[in-house]
């Protein structure tokens, strides 16, 4: 093997990486690396200013975890599983002579404990987007997928989404009407205040009506209601909701390797349909609320169309769900006056 160095982009070492993994790797393993590759990629194009592997040094890796953290998108949980993949990637490009020997050596992923709080109580964008990629490709308009989508989706608390009928989904118009029905076991957190009509993407509205046609079970509550989320025995529990999120958000249930290095067969989270609370990577329903509520926030959405599409005040949203960094806050401000 010649020790001479051989001239490469970011984004051909990576297409390289990525056609000499597709015969080895699950598909959705094979996603989930050309995924968490692309924020390195955008680095050296952007930030980096790397247009040749050759120049890489640790002194690189330094920095593009510096800027992964300042963006603030990036948990630990995430910020392990892409330099662990880094870490792989780098060590092929040594292969090809792309970059200098040892240099994957210089790539330190953060050491993830057992039982430890890697989470921060949300669900980032990045993370949402990965899930979801997965469950329209393996798992498409069944039940875990309708809601997992629908959470994201509307920032909705469970409560709400359990409470929606049949009639209150309106395919033709894509909008979700949400009722305060507190003799008829649906009550909604805020009461009256917090009915509203929420509306849908057309994907996800596809998803909704694919679902109702192909997947749902046709059954009536004991008020004579026809609920949109059902199980065998009628309408959806809050908490089978909440289940249902904690078996979706398990990073081997979308396709990564474990960031706890545990194995599925030997992981009781993974193994069991009840235990999956236990992985310290899955989310209850509530995490997704307050990472729809942040990454909208981020997303430069006024704060009055949160307020009012996610059913919670200008001051707890605030106080308890906007996740961004005073440097995130500062840049969505921007935009307002720099023209006035």
């Amino acid at each position: 093997m010649t020790n001479e160095l051989q001239p490469i982009e970011p984004q051909e070492a990576k297409e390289w990486y990525l056609e000499n993994r597709r015969g080895e790797l699950a598909d959705a393993t094979y996603r989930a690396h050309k995924y968490r590759l692309s924020p390195f990629i955008e680095w050296c194009n952007t930030e980096g200013g790397v247009t040749n592997m050759n120049d890489l040094s640790g002194r690189h890796f330094h920095r593009y975890k510096k800027w992964r953290r300042e963006k603030g998108d990036c948990n630990k949980v995430t910020m392990a599983t892409q330099l662990s993949t880094l870490k792989v990637f780098i060590a092929f490009c040594e292969s090809i002579d792309a970059v200098r020997s040892g240099l994957s050596d210089y790539i330190d992923p953060p050491t993830m404990k057992n039982k430890e709080d890697v989470n921060d109580d949300y669900v980032d964008a990045e993370t949402a987007q990965t899930i979801i990629e997965y469950q329209r490709k393996f798992n498409y308009s069944q039940r875990e997928h309708v809601i997992f989508e629908l959470l994201w989706h509307t920032g909705m608390r469970n409560g709400a989404l359990r409470a929606i009928d049949l009639d209150d989904y309106d395919t033709e118009k894509r909008t979700l009407e949400v009722h305060h029905r507190p003799d008829e076991d649906t009550p909604l957190k805020n009461g009256k205040a917090g009915e509203r009509v929420v509306s849908l993407k057309p994907n996800v509205n596809q998803i909704v009506a694919d679902y109702i046609d192909h997947h749902r079970f046709s059954k009536v509550d004991e008020f004579g209601r026809e609920p949109l989320l059902t199980t065998r025995q009628g309408r959806i529990s809050k908490t089978s909701i909440r289940s249902n999120c904690y078996r979706t958000t398990r990073p081997c249930d979308y396709g990564l390797d474990c960031p706890h290095d545990r194995e599925p067969e030997d992981c009781d989270a993974a193994s069991s349909y009840h235990a999956a609370s236990k992985c310290p990577s899955s989310h209850a329903s509530h995490s997704l609320r307050k990472g729809a509520i942040t990454h909208a926030r981020r997303s430069d959405v006024p704060i009055e169309a949160v307020s009012e599409r996610m059913d919670v005040s200008a001051d707890v949203l605030k106080k308890h769900y906007d996740k961004r960094t005073k440097e995130q806050q500062m840049k969505n401000r921007r935009g307002y006056f720099d023209n006035i």
